[in-house]
């Protein structure tokens, strides 16, 4: 008798309708709490990717949900597999990522009696989740979907699910599996009340400003945000998840904002000047303090997003609770062009940011940035790991496209940007993944190497090989401390990339890293490169 001939069990329905409602892929690291979960899964159609750490794995789902925009799944066992995820999953809370993580547990037989690697799963992650729930044989397709539908309602976020062996292999009465429900959006009129009295108050606007985040993206906002910018004259800055939610080339593009102590007193500096700020799904969480409280008092506030606040950075004069492409949409019917910013402040700091950060030596982490921003393809994904070269990155990389560079901004964790590379690479083959890390971050996560072998994807990782965890050691020189615990020695990063089967070389001049980067396009098999260089290349870079 074949496997579709039986009955259904609760894992076959539980992956069944995560598989309806669009995850493909699942990460983790497998435990005997969840076997017969992991083949239910494979034969529902959605792949499973081991992964050599359960943090890792879950910023691996982040980054496939990130490229395929669904849900995507954690799958770890129980007591020490899902506490070694917290880090990833509190990632995915911050990072506003719909995660869906299923662990296994001891069964209800035993549990009451049984103390080995147990511990309260929903305890543990209660603050880094929406919801925990435990799956029961005859609402288990109600349960999972709910879970989605409360992980993709934003802000959306990581939802827990736990799963016993016994009601896994269970076949309950209930056979059913839930279809999604067919979610119709309803488009904000250009004659609303509202948006006429938005166009009243833009149209008394002598110097706008827009601050676009990740909310854009996530809503699929670039169009009408740059048709309402371009008909205000609007300069338009960007958190770092939001870069390329215009193209950067675009005049109006003043690049992202939120960690630079250059850029961002340049930047506040402009927003200080502006009359009016349009504020289109913009969420601080990714910004530090230099952005609170960043406009002048007389300044109108206006906010445009779908969630509402729960932070004290900046108060709102007008909050609009829509959907930033459906509000930007109607505004950009009624609104006529108009000229503004008449002194030209914003070409004139966009002109100021560019030299800041231009690249005066040829070799380090300015010239190494440029180069590999000259080469990327309209079908490339960057990631960026959390450290100096990540703030330098986004200040020197231009994003044409929304999605091409990801980085953990809200929460950033360190040993991000492999992670996420091997997510977006699972979900889009077809895309050119580059991983650009730290040596410290790479150092925390080097197993995964191993996870991109046995998974053949053809990644390049690009290591800032300087020695150091260089943006400690910068803070704790402005702070007058003397470098403590942020010194490394120096790996052969090569001879480990091939150790693990893939091709390696160590370079310490820009032709070389040319050569490197144009060889690494064509291997069959993940490249790393090792630029090495001295920390003092980040003094005063950003």
């Amino acid at each position: 008798m074949t496997k579709t001939s039986l009955p259904k069990t609760v894992a076959d329905i539980v992956a069944e309708t995560l598989y309806a409602h669009g995850v493909r892929s699942a990460f983790g690291v497998p435990g005997g709490e969840v076997v017969a979960f992991l083949d239910a899964l494979v034969t529902s159609g959605i792949s499973f990717n081991l992964a050599r750490h359960e943090t890792s794995a879950a910023i691996m789902a982040s980054g496939a949900s990130a490229v395929s925009r669904n849900p995507e799944l954690l799958v770890t066992t129980l007591g020490p597999g899902l506490a070694n995820a917290v880090n990833g999953i509190a990632d995915a809370m911050q990072e506003r990522v719909p995660l869906i993580v299923i662990s296994g547990v001891v069964d209800h037989a035993i549990r009451s009696r049984y103390t080995h690697q147990v511990i309260d799963h929903a305890q543990l992650l209660r603050p880094i989740v929406k919801s925990s729930f435990e799956v029961e044989a005859e609402s288990a397709a109600f349960v999972v979907a709910r879970a989605i539908a409360i992980a993709t309602a934003e802000p959306m976020g990581p939802v827990h699910l736990d799963l016993s062996p016994a009601t896994a292999t269970s076949t309950p009465a209930n056979q059913s599996v839930l279809l999604p429900a067919q979610n119709l959006q309803t488009a904000v009129a250009d004659d609303d009340p509202v948006v006429r009295g938005v166009e009243t108050i833009l149209g008394n606007s002598t110097r706008p400003l827009i601050i676009a985040g990740m909310g854009c993206v996530q809503d699929v906002a670039g169009v009408p945000l740059l048709q309402v910018a371009e008909l205000l004259g609007a300069p338009v800055i960007t958190t770092y998840k939001a870069k390329g939610v215009i193209d950067e080339f675009h005049p109006l593009a003043m690049g992202g904002a939120g960690l630079s102590p250059l850029a961002d007193d340049l930047l506040v500096r402009l927003a200080r000047k502006a009359d009016l700020i349009l504020l289109a799904g913009y969420d601080p969480i990714e910004v530090r303090p230099g952005w609170m409280d960043f406009a002048d008092p007389a300044t109108v506030l206006l906010e445009i997003g779908k969630n509402p606040p729960d932070h004290g950075m900046h108060h709102a004069s007008l909050r609009i609770n829509s959907s930033p492409r459906a509000f930007l949409d109607a505004l950009s019917q009624r609104l006529q062009p108009k000229e503004t910013w008449k002194s030209n402040e914003p070409a004139e700091t966009k002109e100021t940011l560019r030299q800041l950060f231009s690249t005066k030596q040829k070799w380090g982490p300015h010239a190494i940035i440029e180069e590999l921003n000259g080469v990327a393809s309209a079908n490339s994904i960057v990631t960026v790991d959390s450290g100096a070269h990540r703030i330098l990155l986004s200040q020197k990389w231009t994003s044409r496209r929304p999605l091409s560079l990801l980085q953990s901004a809200g929460f950033c964790t360190m040993n991000a940007a492999l992670p996420l590379a091997i997510g977006a690479k699972v979900a889009d083959p077809s895309k050119r993944v580059v991983a650009v890390m730290g040596d410290g971050g790479l150092e925390m996560g080097i197993g995964e190497l191993a996870t991109v072998r046995d998974l053949k994807l053809p990644l390049t990782v690009i290591v800032f090989q300087d020695r150091s965890l260089a943006l400690i050691a910068l803070k704790q020189q402005t702070a007058g401390f003397q470098p403590l615990g942020v010194d490394l020695g120096e790996t052969d990063f090569a001879a480990v990339a091939r150790g693990f089967g893939g091709h390696g070389v160590n370079v310490e001049t820009m032709d070389d890293f040319r050569n490197a980067l144009e060889a690494a396009a064509g291997h069959q098999g993940f490249s790393l490169i090792a630029c090495r260089f001295d920390a003092t290349a980040y003094q005063g870079a950003f």
